[in-house]
């Protein structure tokens, strides 16, 4: 039997708000953890996870981009974030990751707009950008909490002073570089993170915590 796409709206809006309300219990969960391993591999978990559907991701926005789009995704563009991540301490590079993920949100909000009038309302790839943009956002949160449960006294990370910088009116073509430079950066991004991650594992989780000597 055929259900139209307004018919089937309630059930998908209910099951995307109980998914939300799962994942913030978990992340306030994991933000209030003391263990210092698990709010950092879920963490890991996370960023290989949505690394790996931005793989996929970019084989399907070029796919869906027509001729020469192997060409015009070796192109490069100045607004959109590099994805590598600096500081010398974790805590320094922690703080770099989170601000490099924060100024990619708006990019990748802006590729899904720019899809949006481009592609059918059924198109594949609209509904993989908007789950690596979903995830992405899950990340960020999770990221924070990370931060939080690892450098407790110090400052909380900053949002970027100002607006993310966002290309200015782009034709069609443009619009098409755009969005393969972004998906290609952040995926390079998401690689440097997970590297990150582990590099961070061993060094601020190698030893235990302060009172596990006083566990029976």
């Amino acid at each position: 039997m055929y259900v139209s796409p307004l018919e089937s709206f309630p059930s998908a809006l209910l099951s995307l708000l109980l998914v939300m309300a799962v994942h913030s219990s978990r992340t306030i969960s994991l933000c209030r953890s003391q263990n210092c391993g698990i709010p950092l591999q879920q963490s890991l978990k996370l960023t290989r996870l949505i690394h790996k559907e931005s793989v996929e991701l970019i084989r399907t926005y070029k796919a869906s981009q027509g001729a020469m789009s192997e060409l015009f995704c070796k192109s490069s563009s100045s607004e959109v974030p590099k994805p590598k991540i600096s500081g010398l301490e974790p805590s320094e590079r922690l703080v770099s990751v989170s601000s490099i993920l924060q100024s990619f949100l708006p990019h990748f909000q802006r590729v899904l707009e720019q899809q949006t009038d481009l592609q059918s309302p059924s198109s594949r790839l609209l509904t993989e950008l908007s789950n690596v943009r979903n995830r992405s956002t899950s990340l960020a949160s999770v990221i924070n909490c990370l931060y939080q449960n690892l450098f407790p006294n110090l400052p909380a990370p900053e949002p970027a002073e100002g607006p993310t910088q966002l290309p200015p009116p782009q034709n069609i073509f443009q619009q098409k570089v755009y969005g393969c430079v972004v998906l290609r950066r952040f995926k390079e991004f998401l690689l440097n993170v997970a590297r990150e991650l582990r590099t961070l594992k061993g060094r601020v989780c190698r030893r235990p915590p302060a009172n596990a000597f006083f566990r029976r």
